[in-house]
């Protein structure tokens, strides 16, 4: 395939009020050019795909099809609402009084890998977490969960100060030549892969305090550390620029527009992007 080409005959668009099914699904990621074995880092959204019979639990069941037995589906499922430096949390508590927050925060649940939701990272997400055998990584704010062959090596080690680095699944993924990024109905800015190359562009990437709820020994506390600014702002950009680089494909999935490219060279790609742009 060439460079910066699409999938011939999936770049159209799909008539809307259709019904999906897993089959359907199953043979859309096919077509995309996802193969048995392969290791995925999806990000995903379920309305974007249309109408599934069965809903999120078929999305998921279609990706495990896609890359069979051997294979692996990763997915971020992420909690944002425990982070207080995070959008999410300063959306949810703008506007309160200091009384009110110190309240707020006190009612924060510590975050548990295996019952804190992750519905901020969508209901696909949500459903690939609470998956039979699936393995959730263990950051507070910035957990992966994942399905298949490599589920639990990838998810190990995640540090806490390492939300997107070279000790998070991100790296892992990384290391492996055949991992792709599968952006199901979403845009690059969804592409937690990009964030890698905050931690390598620079030998000093800029960095800022963190805290998140957490359980120690079954004790509530906040944990307070320094990790990388993390800033999506660009990735929309860089990624329509590796693609003018790099090999991927382009076609639909259900309804939804999709994106499948190789992990390592778009990762390269943007610490070079960075390096060159950001001061």
């Amino acid at each position: 395939m060439e460079r910066g080409t699409s999938v011939s005959g999936l770049a159209c668009a799909r008539a809307p009020g259709l019904t999906h099914t897993r089959e359907a699904l199953a043979a859309d990621l096919r077509a995309l050019g996802v193969r048995l074995g392969q290791t995925l880092l999806v990000h995903a959204s379920l309305r974007a795909v249309g109408w599934v019979d069965g809903g999120s639990a078929t999305v998921v069941a279609a990706l495990h099809e896609s890359v069979g037995e051997a294979g692996t589906i990763v997915m971020p499922a992420i909690t944002p609402e425990n982070s207080t430096t995070s959008r999410v949390h300063r959306k949810r508590t703008a506007g309160l009084s200091p009384h009110q927050l110190a309240e707020y925060r006190s009612r924060m649940p510590p975050f548990d890998p295996l019952l804190t939701p992750a519905t901020e990272a969508g209901m696909i997400a949500e459903t690939l977490r609470t998956t039979a055998g699936a393995v959730r990584s263990d950051h507070p704010q910035s957990s992966f969960a994942a399905i298949g062959e490599r589920a639990a090596t990838l998810m190990a080690g995640h540090r806490l100060t390492s939300h997107f680095g070279e000790e998070s699944p991100l790296a892992g993924l990384y290391n492996l030549r055949d991992a792709a990024i599968l952006l199901l109905g979403v845009e690059y800015d969804a592409c937690s892969a990009l964030h890698l190359a905050e931690y390598r562009y620079t030998a000093r990437p800029p960095t800022q305090l963190y805290e998140c709820v957490v359980s120690v020994n079954g004790s509530r506390r906040w944990a307070r550390y320094r990790d990388v600014v993390l800033d999506d702002e660009e990735f929309r950009l860089i990624g329509y620029q590796a693609e003018k680089r790099i090999e991927f494909s382009f076609g639909y999935v259900g309804n939804a527009e999709c994106r499948l490219v190789p992990l390592r060279p778009v990762v390269d790609f943007a610490t070079g992007w960075m390096a060159r742009h950001r001061s």
